[in-house]
Protein backbone atom coordinates (compact mmCIF):
# COMPACT_ATOMS: atom_id res chain seq x y z
CA UNK A 1 0.00 0.00 0.00
CA UNK A 2 0.92 3.65 -0.50
CA UNK A 3 0.85 6.24 2.19
CA UNK A 4 -1.77 9.48 0.47
CA UNK A 5 0.22 12.12 -0.64
CA UNK A 6 3.21 10.03 -2.04
CA UNK A 7 4.07 9.11 -4.91
CA UNK A 8 2.37 5.57 -6.73
CA UNK A 9 4.65 2.34 -5.83
CA UNK A 10 6.19 0.29 -8.43
CA UNK A 11 3.99 -3.00 -8.67
CA UNK A 12 5.75 -6.51 -8.46
CA UNK A 13 4.94 -9.17 -10.79
CA UNK A 14 4.20 -12.66 -9.61
CA UNK A 15 6.67 -13.88 -11.90
CA UNK A 16 9.42 -11.65 -11.45
CA UNK A 17 10.74 -8.35 -13.32
CA UNK A 18 11.01 -10.15 -16.60
CA UNK A 19 12.02 -7.68 -18.45
CA UNK A 20 14.58 -6.29 -16.48
CA UNK A 21 18.36 -5.89 -16.61
CA UNK A 22 20.62 -7.33 -13.31
CA UNK A 23 20.77 -3.43 -12.45
CA UNK A 24 17.28 -2.73 -12.85
CA UNK A 25 17.68 -1.04 -16.50
CA UNK A 26 15.17 -2.40 -19.37
CA UNK A 27 16.78 -4.10 -21.99
CA UNK A 28 15.33 -2.38 -25.03
CA UNK A 29 15.05 -4.32 -28.76
CA UNK A 30 17.87 -2.09 -30.99
CA UNK A 31 14.00 -1.84 -33.31
CA UNK A 32 12.71 0.94 -30.62
CA UNK A 33 15.57 3.32 -31.00
CA UNK A 34 15.45 3.09 -34.86
CA UNK A 35 11.68 4.06 -34.18
CA UNK A 36 12.69 6.98 -31.50
CA UNK A 37 10.45 10.28 -31.09
CA UNK A 38 8.71 12.75 -28.96
CA UNK A 39 6.65 11.87 -26.24
CA UNK A 40 3.78 14.44 -27.99
CA UNK A 41 3.26 12.36 -30.82
CA UNK A 42 1.54 9.85 -28.84
CA UNK A 43 0.12 11.86 -26.05
CA UNK A 44 -3.62 12.75 -25.88
CA UNK A 45 -4.03 16.81 -25.12
CA UNK A 46 -7.65 16.36 -24.91
CA UNK A 47 -8.53 15.37 -21.39
CA UNK A 48 -10.82 15.24 -19.09
CA UNK A 49 -9.15 17.67 -15.70
CA UNK A 50 -10.48 18.13 -12.27
CA UNK A 51 -9.69 20.44 -9.80
CA UNK A 52 -8.37 19.52 -6.15
CA UNK A 53 -11.90 20.18 -4.54
CA UNK A 54 -13.41 18.16 -7.19
CA UNK A 55 -15.79 15.25 -5.14
CA UNK A 56 -15.08 11.72 -6.00
CA UNK A 57 -18.64 11.26 -7.04
CA UNK A 58 -17.92 13.42 -9.63
CA UNK A 59 -14.42 11.98 -10.70
CA UNK A 60 -16.44 8.68 -10.58
CA UNK A 61 -19.02 10.22 -13.22
CA UNK A 62 -16.35 11.60 -15.01
CA UNK A 63 -14.61 8.12 -15.61
CA UNK A 64 -17.66 6.07 -15.86
CA UNK A 65 -18.97 8.57 -18.88
CA UNK A 66 -16.06 8.94 -20.49
CA UNK A 67 -14.58 5.65 -20.05
CA UNK A 68 -11.10 6.18 -18.83
CA UNK A 69 -9.23 5.25 -15.82
CA UNK A 70 -7.33 8.37 -14.94
CA UNK A 71 -7.98 12.29 -14.25
CA UNK A 72 -5.24 14.82 -13.56
CA UNK A 73 -6.09 17.13 -10.63
CA UNK A 74 -4.56 20.45 -11.52
CA UNK A 75 -5.09 24.35 -10.03
CA UNK A 76 -6.33 27.36 -11.71
CA UNK A 77 -2.99 27.80 -13.75
CA UNK A 78 -2.97 24.39 -15.19
CA UNK A 79 0.11 23.16 -12.94
CA UNK A 80 -0.30 19.26 -12.03
CA UNK A 81 -1.09 19.05 -8.38
CA UNK A 82 -1.85 15.22 -8.52
CA UNK A 83 -3.52 12.07 -10.17
CA UNK A 84 -6.53 9.91 -9.81
CA UNK A 85 -6.59 6.74 -10.74
CA UNK A 86 -9.50 4.05 -11.08
CA UNK A 87 -7.79 2.72 -8.41
CA UNK A 88 -7.16 5.31 -6.45
CA UNK A 89 -11.23 5.43 -5.90
CA UNK A 90 -11.06 1.38 -5.38
CA UNK A 91 -8.91 2.24 -2.84
CA UNK A 92 -11.22 4.65 -1.10
CA UNK A 93 -14.12 2.69 -1.93
CA UNK A 94 -13.34 0.02 0.30
CA UNK A 95 -10.25 -1.54 -0.86
CA UNK A 96 -7.12 0.23 1.29
CA UNK A 97 -5.99 2.49 3.80
CA UNK A 98 -8.01 5.51 2.05
CA UNK A 99 -10.83 3.36 3.40
CA UNK A 100 -10.36 4.57 6.81
CA UNK A 101 -11.39 8.43 5.50
CA UNK A 102 -14.93 6.97 4.81
CA UNK A 103 -14.81 5.21 8.14
CA UNK A 104 -13.17 7.80 10.33
CA UNK A 105 -13.97 11.21 8.66
CA UNK A 106 -17.56 10.34 7.52
CA UNK A 107 -18.77 7.37 9.87
CA UNK A 108 -18.95 4.83 7.01
CA UNK A 109 -21.72 7.20 4.86
CA UNK A 110 -21.74 6.78 1.45
CA UNK A 111 -23.19 10.30 0.30
CA UNK A 112 -21.28 12.18 3.21
CA UNK A 113 -18.41 10.02 1.80
CA UNK A 114 -18.16 10.37 -1.80
CA UNK A 115 -18.43 14.17 -1.52
CA UNK A 116 -14.41 14.21 -0.02
CA UNK A 117 -12.07 16.10 -2.57
CA UNK A 118 -9.85 15.01 -5.01
CA UNK A 119 -7.34 16.43 -3.14
CA UNK A 120 -7.87 13.36 -0.29
CA UNK A 121 -7.36 10.88 -2.66
CA UNK A 122 -5.16 12.05 -5.39
CA UNK A 123 -1.73 10.80 -6.15
CA UNK A 124 0.77 14.03 -5.02
CA UNK A 125 4.24 14.30 -7.26
CA UNK A 126 2.83 11.61 -9.48
CA UNK A 127 5.77 10.77 -12.24
CA UNK A 128 5.99 12.84 -15.60
CA UNK A 129 7.56 13.48 -18.49
CA UNK A 130 7.90 16.67 -20.77
CA UNK A 131 7.35 17.48 -24.18
CA UNK A 132 11.11 17.38 -25.03
CA UNK A 133 11.23 13.78 -23.58
CA UNK A 134 11.50 10.82 -26.37
CA UNK A 135 9.62 7.66 -26.06
CA UNK A 136 12.32 5.73 -25.08
CA UNK A 137 12.67 7.80 -21.91
CA UNK A 138 9.07 7.31 -21.12
CA UNK A 139 9.50 3.38 -21.83
CA UNK A 140 12.24 3.35 -19.76
CA UNK A 141 9.97 5.12 -16.90
CA UNK A 142 6.54 2.73 -17.14
CA UNK A 143 9.15 -0.40 -17.55
CA UNK A 144 11.23 0.73 -13.86
CA UNK A 145 8.45 2.30 -11.77
CA UNK A 146 5.78 -0.07 -13.08
CA UNK A 147 3.20 2.36 -13.82
CA UNK A 148 0.65 2.69 -16.54
CA UNK A 149 -0.19 6.36 -16.95
CA UNK A 150 2.16 9.13 -17.28
CA UNK A 151 1.12 13.30 -17.43
CA UNK A 152 3.08 14.91 -20.06
CA UNK A 153 3.71 18.47 -19.26
CA UNK A 154 5.03 21.17 -21.15
CA UNK A 155 8.25 23.68 -20.65
CA UNK A 156 6.62 25.74 -18.14
CA UNK A 157 5.62 22.67 -16.28
CA UNK A 158 1.89 23.41 -17.16
CA UNK A 159 -0.13 19.99 -18.10
CA UNK A 160 -0.08 19.69 -21.91
CA UNK A 161 -1.51 15.93 -22.36
CA UNK A 162 -1.37 12.62 -20.41
CA UNK A 163 0.17 8.74 -22.02
CA UNK A 164 -1.11 5.27 -21.04
CA UNK A 165 0.22 1.92 -21.81
CA UNK A 166 -3.24 1.50 -24.26
CA UNK A 167 -1.77 4.71 -26.33
CA UNK A 168 1.81 2.96 -26.68
CA UNK A 169 0.94 -0.23 -27.37
CA UNK A 170 -1.37 1.57 -30.18
CA UNK A 171 1.92 3.36 -31.49
CA UNK A 172 4.19 0.50 -31.70
CA UNK A 173 1.18 -1.87 -33.16
CA UNK A 174 2.26 -1.02 -37.23
CA UNK A 175 3.92 -4.22 -37.02
CA UNK A 176 2.23 -7.14 -38.62
CA UNK A 177 4.22 -9.85 -36.56
CA UNK A 178 6.66 -9.61 -34.07
CA UNK A 179 7.81 -13.50 -33.27
CA UNK A 180 6.70 -13.18 -30.06
CA UNK A 181 3.98 -15.24 -29.06
CA UNK A 182 0.94 -14.88 -26.08
CA UNK A 183 2.51 -17.62 -24.07
CA UNK A 184 5.86 -15.61 -23.93
CA UNK A 185 5.17 -13.16 -22.14
CA UNK A 186 1.28 -13.82 -20.28
CA UNK A 187 1.25 -13.90 -16.58
CA UNK A 188 0.56 -17.70 -15.93
CA UNK A 189 -0.20 -17.71 -12.39
CA UNK A 190 -3.51 -15.46 -12.73
CA UNK A 191 -5.08 -14.41 -9.55
CA UNK A 192 -9.08 -14.75 -9.53
CA UNK A 193 -12.26 -14.07 -7.54
CA UNK A 194 -15.09 -16.34 -7.12
CA UNK A 195 -18.11 -15.31 -8.08
CA UNK A 196 -19.86 -15.61 -4.85
CA UNK A 197 -17.39 -12.59 -3.23
CA UNK A 198 -18.48 -9.04 -2.65
CA UNK A 199 -17.26 -5.86 -3.32
CA UNK A 200 -15.17 -5.37 -0.45
CA UNK A 201 -13.30 -8.63 -0.82
CA UNK A 202 -12.85 -7.87 -4.80
CA UNK A 203 -11.29 -4.27 -3.55
CA UNK A 204 -9.36 -5.45 -0.96
CA UNK A 205 -7.59 -7.80 -3.66
CA UNK A 206 -7.35 -5.54 -6.48
CA UNK A 207 -5.44 -3.38 -3.96
CA UNK A 208 -3.21 -5.59 -1.93
CA UNK A 209 -1.59 -7.11 -5.55
CA UNK A 210 -1.45 -3.77 -7.62
CA UNK A 211 -3.99 -5.39 -9.83
CA UNK A 212 -6.80 -3.49 -11.88
CA UNK A 213 -8.24 -6.47 -12.79
CA UNK A 214 -10.00 -9.76 -11.81
CA UNK A 215 -11.22 -12.86 -13.86
CA UNK A 216 -14.53 -14.59 -11.96
CA UNK A 217 -14.26 -17.61 -11.82
CA UNK A 218 -17.64 -20.21 -11.26
CA UNK A 219 -17.33 -23.72 -10.27
CA UNK A 220 -13.92 -23.74 -11.79
CA UNK A 221 -14.81 -21.90 -14.89
CA UNK A 222 -14.32 -17.99 -15.84
CA UNK A 223 -17.80 -16.15 -15.75
CA UNK A 224 -16.81 -12.60 -16.22
CA UNK A 225 -13.88 -9.96 -15.68
CA UNK A 226 -13.94 -7.39 -12.60
CA UNK A 227 -11.76 -4.38 -13.62
CA UNK A 228 -11.56 -1.53 -11.52
CA UNK A 229 -13.11 0.79 -14.00
CA UNK A 230 -16.30 -1.37 -13.78
CA UNK A 231 -16.30 -0.17 -9.68
CA UNK A 232 -15.75 2.82 -10.56
CA UNK A 233 -18.42 3.00 -13.21
CA UNK A 234 -21.00 1.57 -10.17
CA UNK A 235 -20.10 4.24 -8.88
CA UNK A 236 -20.62 6.56 -11.18
CA UNK A 237 -23.40 5.78 -12.64
CA UNK A 238 -25.12 5.78 -9.23
CA UNK A 239 -25.90 2.15 -9.31
CA UNK A 240 -24.39 2.47 -5.74
CA UNK A 241 -26.93 4.30 -4.16
CA UNK A 242 -29.39 1.51 -4.93
CA UNK A 243 -27.53 -0.63 -3.02
CA UNK A 244 -27.16 0.90 0.05
CA UNK A 245 -30.63 1.97 1.19
CA UNK A 246 -29.46 3.02 4.66
CA UNK A 247 -26.49 5.66 3.16
CA UNK A 248 -23.96 3.01 4.51
CA UNK A 249 -21.02 2.05 2.56
CA UNK A 250 -20.96 -1.09 4.11
CA UNK A 251 -24.24 -2.42 2.13
CA UNK A 252 -22.79 -1.29 -0.75
CA UNK A 253 -19.72 -3.30 -0.52
CA UNK A 254 -21.39 -6.24 0.00
CA UNK A 255 -22.60 -6.31 -3.80
CA UNK A 256 -21.70 -9.22 -5.32
CA UNK A 257 -19.55 -8.90 -7.92
CA UNK A 258 -21.43 -11.14 -9.85
CA UNK A 259 -23.67 -7.58 -10.33
CA UNK A 260 -20.77 -5.45 -10.91
CA UNK A 261 -18.84 -7.37 -13.43
CA UNK A 262 -18.83 -7.58 -17.39
CA UNK A 263 -20.17 -11.12 -17.91
CA UNK A 264 -17.84 -10.85 -21.10
CA UNK A 265 -14.22 -12.35 -21.08
CA UNK A 266 -12.57 -12.24 -24.51
CA UNK A 267 -9.99 -14.84 -24.75
CA UNK A 268 -6.63 -15.66 -27.24
CA UNK A 269 -4.69 -18.78 -27.79
CA UNK A 270 -1.27 -19.20 -26.08
CA UNK A 271 0.30 -19.43 -29.92
CA UNK A 272 -0.99 -16.07 -31.57
CA UNK A 273 1.47 -13.60 -31.84
CA UNK A 274 1.09 -10.39 -29.35
CA UNK A 275 0.46 -8.26 -32.43
CA UNK A 276 -2.62 -9.66 -32.74
CA UNK A 277 -3.42 -9.32 -29.01
CA UNK A 278 -3.06 -5.90 -29.27
CA UNK A 279 -5.11 -5.72 -32.66
CA UNK A 280 -7.65 -7.58 -30.71
CA UNK A 281 -7.77 -5.90 -26.93
CA UNK A 282 -8.21 -2.25 -29.77
CA UNK A 283 -10.76 -3.62 -31.25
CA UNK A 284 -12.78 -4.65 -28.28
CA UNK A 285 -11.87 -1.69 -26.07
CA UNK A 286 -10.58 -4.07 -23.58
CA UNK A 287 -7.13 -4.20 -21.62
CA UNK A 288 -6.34 -7.46 -20.98
CA UNK A 289 -7.37 -11.16 -22.71
CA UNK A 290 -7.60 -14.67 -20.94
CA UNK A 291 -5.45 -17.20 -22.63
CA UNK A 292 -7.28 -20.36 -22.74
CA UNK A 293 -7.03 -23.56 -24.27
CA UNK A 294 -9.72 -26.29 -24.59
CA UNK A 295 -11.67 -23.96 -22.23
CA UNK A 296 -8.80 -24.08 -19.35
CA UNK A 297 -7.37 -20.75 -18.23
CA UNK A 298 -3.86 -20.66 -19.30
CA UNK A 299 -2.81 -17.25 -18.17
CA UNK A 300 -3.62 -13.83 -18.68
CA UNK A 301 -1.87 -10.94 -21.03
CA UNK A 302 -2.41 -7.45 -20.83
CA UNK A 303 -1.16 -4.01 -22.65
CA UNK A 304 1.77 -3.69 -20.35
CA UNK A 305 2.88 -7.86 -21.43
CA UNK A 306 1.97 -6.54 -24.95
CA UNK A 307 3.98 -3.61 -24.79
CA UNK A 308 6.94 -5.03 -22.75
CA UNK A 309 6.78 -7.75 -25.51
CA UNK A 310 7.13 -5.04 -28.12
CA UNK A 311 9.82 -3.47 -27.11
CA UNK A 312 12.15 -5.28 -24.31
CA UNK A 313 14.31 -7.85 -24.32
CA UNK A 314 14.63 -10.83 -21.63
CA UNK A 315 18.10 -10.98 -20.87
CA UNK A 316 19.21 -14.80 -21.56
CA UNK A 317 19.86 -16.78 -18.86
Amino acid sequence: MYRPGTRRPRKTRIEGQRWLRSDGTPNFADHVYRKEGDVVLVAKKELKTASPVTPVLELAETMSYNNIRSIPVVNSKLELEGLVLSMSIVNYFGGGELYNIVVERHQGNIYSALKEPAESIMIREPITVNVSSKITELLKIMVTEGIGVVPVLDLENKLYGIITERDLVEYFSEKPETNVKVEDVMTKDVVTIDISANLKKAAETMVKLGFRRLPVVEDGKIAGMLTSKDIVRFIGDHRVFEKAPSGKVEEALSTPVSEVMSKIAYTIGPKEDIAQAARYMMEKGVSSLLVVVDEVLQGIITERDILYGMLVKAKAE
